[in-house]
């Protein structure tokens, strides 16, 4: 079960590039049939029109669904506890800790009339001018 759900976790349910075809007789395309070995593996297929698009439909989600959901281990709420029992079980030492560099919020000076971050939009350096907008007006031809 693991390995056919894992087909459908990252991946849009055709890619372009498994894409042959499209004629009048239908939608040829490449795909892989996993009971066969070899050579015998890799084949293409012809459906109609409506049958690809009703075939394709059916791997798109509803609206408000994700595609993957995390579960078990490494489910948000518990992740770095279970993570950390894993370790511990494993009795493999916790990786040092990486200093974060600060976030973009945190470098963004304060403003001061209201106090809230500023959003720099252009520094300038030293002797530096601001650019102007061209000087030359569009003539109609």
């Amino acid at each position: 079960m693991l390995a056919y759900l894992s087909r459908y976790t990252h991946r849009v349910a055709i890619s372009n590039r498994r894409l042959i075809g499209m004629d009048e007789d239908g939608v040829t395309f490449r795909y892989k049939d996993y009971r066969r070995d070899g050579d015998a593996r890799h084949r293409t297929m012809t459906l109609s029109t409506d049958e690809f698009i009703r075939r394709f439909l059916v791997h798109v989600l509803p609206r408000g669904f994700h595609r993957i959901r995390h579960y078990g281990l490494l489910a948000t709420g518990r992740c770095k506890a279970n993570i950390a029992r894993a370790r511990e079980l494993l009795a493999v030492p916790v990786p040092p800790e990486a200093t974060k560099p600060a976030s973009s919020a945190e470098r963004r000076p304060p403003c001061p009339c209201c106090g809230g971050r500023m959003l720099v939009i252009e520094s300038f350096e030293g002797n530096v001018r601001a650019r102007a907008p061209p000087s030359h007006r569009w003539r109609a031809g």
